[in-house]
This record gives structure tokens, C-alpha cells and sequence, in this order.
């Protein structure tokens, strides 16, 4: 599939692809930022194929979606015995890239020790792994890292090693969010529709002019990955038809209208605001509204964090009341719980009794359904 297509194809983008494809030209290191689904891995992926690696393999790995104790096994690999379950040698995955590309999503929510075992990999290319005293020979291994942090700011905060921040931060590409270029909502979403009329077998849709000016006027605060969202469900409810205003999510309906020119992001609500909605009020579900994209590396630890919160504000802190709140059946608490912990995105129930509603203009969003209020 051509990554062109999938990161737009209007101006701005295309100065960003230009980029990129010089990049490739090189085995400079790569920083990548942006928002959370502008397409940061694809573009890495863009890269990799037009690099003299590109019959080598690029892995990616999102270090915000690996805890700790085994991104160091994941990333270096580990020798037998060295911890429980390790039951042979293992190969970490930038020996499995030797000769290809390692994409390191989500750099910027590494540990500090993670980070300093990282940057000990950059100055040499040696590799020890986990329970094994002699390091091994070095790889041949080009590294692009990918985050939507500010990693300039935060060495500042010192949440982020300067030195390790100028290795990285060799060519520097930033990738705008979706309501930055507009001209690629048009292409995008058609380019989804068809993708997914081809998948599922079914006619492709058309889009009317007043529906499409309708979505190029929405923030999409979710980036491509909201866009591609809506095309889906779009495609499958209405295969073959063409696409009104009235077709389109409730979202769109209720789209906020700007007041002033100059503050164009003033009335965009917060990506946690629009994922809670979606599955307090439109009833879809947590597994598919965030487990999915935060296991697709689409949404961050913090943002996972910050959904769960605002479930446990309504519940006071009850998490037996979230499988109702939260749209999936009773029989997937335990299952719900371990994802939790597995991710270190669990809160201390004794700690979400008394969160506080955050002091925001708005009042928090708390609509429990009618069968758990009670309980509460």
C-alpha cells in the first residue's frame, strides 16, 4: 500500500514526504513527532522502504505499551534462567533487525534507566542481554524514534536525558495533525472507503459535497486514525450509498462552530473527552474504542490512564461498576482488571475514591446507566 497515500496528499504533507524520502537516503537517525494518529509509523515505514534496508526487516516496538521489567527483554533479549519463564536465549529485537530499521513509538514515555540503556546501545551498537555478563558483537541497525512529547522540553522537566535527546534528534520531522491539512481529508477518506469496500466485499461509497464539507470543517481530534474510524463504519452501514450529512456520526451534528479566526483550537474538545463520550453516550464499547488503538500503538498510556480515571470519577472509585459504564459484559471484569495491570494503567481503588473532578470550565461528563446508578 502506498504510504503516500495513507499520509495525504496536499501540501503540507507532501513537504514532510519530501523529507523523509531525502532522510532515506541516509542511515541518519530519525526523530518523528507528533499527535497521537497522524501517521508517525507509517511515515517511518515510508523511510524504511526507500532506504537501501528495505529488503531488511524494519520492527517496531511502542515503548509506552511495554512495561519496564520487559522492554529491556524485548528490545535486548535475554539469556536463559535470567528471570522466571526464561526457559532458553532469547534474541532481543534490535538483533532481530541487524541490517534493517528499528522504530522505537512512544520514545518519549521511556524510563530514565531504559533511556540510559539505549543510549549506551547508540554510542557502540552493542547488544547485552538480560542475565548475560559479555555483551555481544554490535548490529548494524538504523534507529527512528517516534513520539507525540515535546521531548525538547521534557530534558527540562529532566523526565528525558539531553544527551540521549541529541542523539535521536538527528533529522527531525514533524508531522502536523490532520486539522492542520485540511486538503487531505478529501483523499484520506476516500482512499477508506474504498479500502474498506474491498475488504468487507462491498460497493463503494460516494460522498456528497455538503457531507464532505462537513468533515473538512471537523477538528478530527483523533487525527487519520479517527478519519479511517469514521470510513469504516460509514462503509459498513451504508455500502454503496451516498454519504449525506444525515449519514454521518453524531459528532458531526453537534460540531462546535468557531467564534474567533485566531483561536482556532479553543472549542476542540480533548481527545479523552471525545473517546469517553464515545462510549458513555453513542454506547460503543471500551474494547474497541480504546483497547484496540492503544494495543495498535495509537493512544498513549496517559491517555488509557486518563479514560479509566474519568470512569472511576463517575463510579466513585467502584470498579465493579465499570463494565457497565464502560460498555462491555460483567464476564470481561477480570479480563478488563489484568489488561490494567499488565499495562501499568491500573489506579489504587483506595486512590480513585477521592479524585477530585478536574477544574475545567466544563463540568465532567457523568452519565451512568440507569441500571448502575443505584449502586453508586
Amino acid at each position: 500500500m502506498n504510504s503516500s497515500v495513507l499520509l495525504g496528499l496536499g501540501r503540507v504533507s507532501q513537504g514532510v514526504i519530501d523529507e523523509a524520502r531525502h532522510a532515506a537516503k541516509t542511515d541518519s537517525k530519525v526523530l518523528i513527532t507528533g499527535e497521537s494518529g497522524v501517521g508517525k509509523e507509517v511515515l517511518a515505514h515510508l523511510i524504511h522502504q526507500h532506504s537501501h534496508r528495505a529488503k531488511r526487516p524494519l520492527i517496531a516496538i511502542n515503548c509506552a505499551g511495554v512495561p519496564e521489567t520487559l522492554l529491556e527483554s524485548e528490545l535486548f533479549g535475554h539469556a536463559r534462567g535470567s528471570f522466571t519463564d526464561a526457559h532458553s536465549d532469547k534474541r532481543g529485537l534490535l538483533e532481530m533487525a541487524d541490517g534493517g530499521t528499528v522504530l522505537l513509538d512512544e520514545v518519549g514515555d521511556m524510563s530514565m534507566r531504559m533511556q540510559t540503556l539505549l543510549l549506551r546501545f547508540l554510542e557502540n551498537g552493542e547488544i547485552q542481554r538480560v542475565g548475560c555478563e559479555r555483551q555481544r558483537s554490535p548490529v548494524d541497525v538504523r534507529v527512528i524514534a517516534a513520539t507525540n512529547h515535546d521531548l525538547e522540553a521534557r530534558t527540562q522537566e529532566k523526565l528525558f536525558r539531553l544527551d540521549l535527546f541529541y542523539r535521536l534528534n538527528v533529522v527531525h520531522l514533524v508531522m502536523p495533525p490532520l486539522r492542520e491539512r485540511r486538503d487531505d481529508i478529501r483523499p484520506l477518506f476516500d482512499h477508506f472507503l474504498a479500502m474498506m469496500a474491498e475488504h468487507y466485499r462491498l460497493p463503494v461509497c460516494c460522498t456528497s459535497d455538503e457531507a464532505m464539507q462537513e468533515l473538512e470543517a471537523y477538528d478530527w481530534p483523533g487525527n487519520i486514525r479517527e478519519l479511517k474510524n469514521v470510513a469504516e463504519r460509514l462503509a459498513v452501514r451504508h455500502g454503496g450509498q451516498l454519504l449525506t450529512v444525515r449519514e454521518l456520526p453524531a459528532q458531526f451534528s453537534h460540531r462546535p462552530v468557531r467564534a474567533v479566526q485566531t483561536a482556532p483550537f479553543a472549542t476542540v474538545p480533548p481527545l479523552v473527552d471525545v473517546l469517553y463520550d464515545r462510549i458513555t453516550r453513542n454506547g460503543e464499547s471500551f474494547w474497541s474504542v480504546v483497547f484496540e488503538p492503544f494495543m495498535s500503538r495509537d493512544l498513549t498510556r496517559e491517555t488509557m490512564r486518563a479514560v479509566v480515571r474519568r470512569g472511576l470519577e463517575c463510579t466513585k472509585g467502584n470498579y465493579r461498576l465499570i463494565p457497565a459504564l464502560f460498555n462491555f459484559p460483567s464476564t470481561d471484569y477480570k479480563r478488563f482488571l489484568t489488561f490494567l495491570q499488565k499495562h501499568d494503567c491500573h489506579i489504587p481503588f483506595r486512590a480513585a475514591r477521592s479524585i477530585a473532578p478536574p477544574a475545567v470550565l466544563q463540568p465532567v461528563r457523568c452519565e451512568l446507566p440507569e441500571n448502575v446508578k443505584a449502586a453508586v
